[in-house]
């Protein structure tokens, strides 16, 4: 298995934001928040003119395995983390426990997952209508879960602030990206590889933009190794929990082979596009901020490592099947 090479991406950036945190500094000349406000909205833009219409629909009539993927996403997964609450004792510990439960509140991933249930068989439209649908829950949803605590933490936290902005910066642009589809829908997919680059591109940046004010405040020196070692564990143990619970249910629910690889492989993925994006939104200039980002990254990290291996195997073992028949 290769590594891939945007979590190669984080890591430098992260070293960048240690060794230059000047430039990322509410006080740096660099219009960085400016830069990224525009380049968040035109991610969005460019997700409205690939969205497909025909694909959605194709996808929209098996609606028991929407409730199922969109129920691990926005219910499932926050209150598995929820459950731990009672458990915080300092600030620090309160911190990390905020940036899992931000993990546990964000929206499923869109390319990823559709192109990883695709190697392993799935079902595609499904894939494609709860992938893309996700994204469109998440601005209504993970603003109101947030601010069951935000507001706790003392954090300038207006729900009515957050829905503004996310409907200039997200929901205007995908709007204004399905009326231009017609026009420039075909450019957008001819294109979509450059497109790639230019969100990952935009989310490097605002994870820069996150860690050096962080480092700036010299807030990692608050979060022992500790704390840390039991992160990484963490966030291993509830993309293994999701994975398997995910794939019993749908097996309860008496799927097909299929629908429970789509179930299993959507209903456990988070967007690091829509936690950066979200991040910047709902947190605004926290100090903590390159904390709260930490769960997010490393479990993009291990959920694409899982899932490839995962749906790798599953294709190896449906050609079996297919040439043994």
């Amino acid at each position: 298995m290769k590594i891939d090479g945007f979590v190669l991406s984080i890591i430098a950036v992260i070293g960048i934001a240690y060794i230059f945190p000047q430039w990322g500094i509410p006080e740096s000349k660099i219009p960085i928040d400016t830069i990224s406000a525009i380049g968040i909205s035109l991610i969005f833009f460019f997700y409205g003119l690939k969205l497909s219409p025909t694909k959605l629909k194709e996808g929209i009539k098996n609606w028991k395995l929407h409730l199922l993927i969109q129920a691990s996403t926005f219910l499932i997964f926050p209150l598995l983390v929820l459950l731990f609450y009672p458990l915080i004792k300092n600030e620090t510990q309160e911190t990390i426990w905020l940036a899992f439960f931000f993990l546990a509140a964000l929206p499923s991933t869109v390319s990823s997952s559709v192109v990883m249930v695709s190697i392993a068989k799935g079902n595609i439209p499904a894939a494609i209508f709860n992938a893309s649908i996700s994204g469109i829950i998440g601005v209504v949803l993970t603003p109101l879960w947030m601010g069951l605590f935000v507001q706790q933490t003392g954090t300038d936290f207006s729900i009515t602030d957050i829905y503004v902005k996310l409907i200039v910066q997200i929901i205007l642009p995908v709007v204004f990206g399905i009326l231009l589809q017609r026009f420039l829908g075909v450019f957008a997919l001819k294109h979509s590889k450059l497109l790639t680059r230019f969100d990952k591109s935009v989310i490097l940046l605002i994870i820069y933009k996150s860690f050096a004010s962080s480092f700036a405040d010299n807030l990692f020196s608050t979060v022992s190794i500790l704390d840390l070692l039991m992160l990484l564990v963490s966030v291993f143990l509830l993309f293994g929990i999701l994975f398997f619970l995910t794939v019993f249910l749908a097996k309860k629910m008496q799927f097909n082979t299929e629908d429970q690889i789509t179930a299993q492989f959507c209903g456990t993925k988070k967007s690091l596009v829509h936690g950066t994006v979200f991040s910047k939104i709902i947190f605004g200039n926290m100090a903590s901020i390159g904390i709260i980002l930490l769960p997010i990254m490393l479990y993009h990290a291990i959920q694409l490592l899982i899932i490839s291996i995962v749906a790798s195997k599953r294709s190896f073992k449906a050609e079996r099947i297919s040439e043994s028949n």
